[in-house]
């Protein structure tokens, strides 16, 4: 009976082996969207409307009390700089500019970027190289920042990044200042 039950299991692996591989040995290792990703992972996005694919990596993350002039509405401003990639020959568009960027509390409440007048002014020097713009060029990436207006409770919470065919993908931010431009990051929203 032990070598009925093991033998059926042997197939049961082996056959749900052989339905993720495309028979070819390989398998494509992009995340699904449904898996929350590790702050500063890639995932391959579609974009605007559907055409062309970006590349969107969250970098950097702060959390401030103030941004220049302005002064958050809840408790703190988090800040997220991503890289948005285009390795292909034309321009692609984000949708960062139509909402794309949501933060995700931990009671699973949805705060979209830009969510009061102060986080959506936010535009800190050296980390705005579209200009705002969500069209990235062909061969090419930029980086840009979004902000949260938040409470200090919704810190750490998750980012969510809503692409051109409506499919969204999740970051889990940390709780604390990170990144490697954190500290360039905070002296540029001084």
């Amino acid at each position: 009976m032990r070598h009925v039950a093991r033998a059926s299991v042997l197939a049961a692996t082996c056959l749900s082996l052989a339905a993720c591989s495309d028979g070819g040995g390989t398998s494509d290792p992009q995340p699904s969207p449904r898996t929350v990703l590790t702050f500063g992972q890639t995932a391959d996005t579609a974009g605007a409307d559907g055409k062309g694919t970006v590349q969107i990596t969250p970098e950097t993350v702060v959390y401030v009390d103030k941004a220049g002039a302005h002064a958050p509405e809840h408790d703190l401003f988090a800040v997220v700089t991503f890289k948005a990639g285009n390795r292909a020959k034309d321009v692609v568009t984000t949708t960062a500019a139509q909402g794309g960027f949501r933060w995700k509390t931990h009671g699973g409440k949805t705060v979209k970027a830009g969510n009061s007048e102060g986080a959506g002014s936010i535009a800190p020097d050296g980390f705005d190289d579209g200009g705002g713009k969500p069209t990235v060029r062909a061969d090419t990436f930029q980086v840009n920042t979004v902000a949260f207006d938040i409470t200090t409770v919704q810190k750490g919470g998750t980012l969510v990044y809503v692409d051109g065919d409506g499919v969204a993908f999740h970051w889990k931010v940390p709780f604390t200042s990170s990144g490697a431009t954190a500290d360039a990051l905070k002296s540029a929203l001084k």
